[in-house]
C-alpha cells in the first residue's frame, strides 16, 4: 500500500504494509536512523518522534494512521527549542551512551514549546515515559533547565 506522509516538513512516498509501525518506515524504508528502537513496547521512549509536536512513541503507532499529519524526527529537529536543547546537551555533556537522546531532545522539546519556565515537576512529568540506561536524568533536568533560560 503506498500511502504519503509528512516528515521533517518533506512529503514522503512510503509503500508499505498500512500495519508497519512508523519506527520501521522510518529507519528502513526512509533511512532516517535517529529513531532508535528500544523496547517495542513504548515503554522507554528511544523511539520517541513529534507528531503534530507531540510526543509519539513511533514503534507501537502505525504509519498509515499519520497521514496529513506532520513527522518530527531528531533528523529534523529545528525549532528554537529543540536547537537550545541540543546546544544545552552539548555544553553540559549530557548524554553518557546517547542511544536515548533523540527521544529524550523530542520529548523536551514539546516541553519547551509548551511550556518556556518548566519546573522540576513539569521536567519529571514531560519526560517520565524517556529512559535513560545511563541514568543521566540530573543533567537532563539541567540540560531542560539551560535550554528553558536560552529561550527567556
Amino acid at each position: 500500500m503506498a500511502f504519503n506522509l509528512k516528515v521533517n516538513g518533506k512529503t514522503q512516498i512510503v509503500d508499505a504494509d498500512a500495519a508497519m509501525p512508523l519506527l520501521w518506515v522510518l529507519r528502513d524504508l526512509l533511512k532516517l536512523t535517529g529513531t532508535k528502537y528500544g523496547c517495542g513496547i513504548a515503554q522507554c521512549g528511544a523511539c520517541t518522534v513529534l507528531v503534530d509536536d507531540t510526543p509519539m512513541r513511533a514503534c507501537i503507532t502505525p504509519a498509515s494512521a499519520l497521514i496529513d499529519q506532520q513527522i518530527t524526527t531528531i533528523e529534523g529537529a529545528n525549532s528554537a527549542a529543540s536547537q537550545a536543547l541540543q546546544s544545552a546537551w552539548q555544553a553540559l555533556n549530557v548524554p553518557q551512551c546517547g542511544y536515548c537522546q533523540s527521544g529524550q531532545i523530542l520529548s523536551a522539546t514539546a516541553l519547551l514549546t509548551e511550556n518556556k519556565k518548566p519546573n522540576d515537576a513539569d521536567i519529571d512529568a514531560a519526560m517520565a515515559g524517556n529512559l535513560c540506561r545511563c541514568a543521566t536524568y540530573g543533567r537532563i533536568r539541567i540540560g531542560i533547565k539551560q535550554a528553558a533560560a536560552t529561550l527567556a
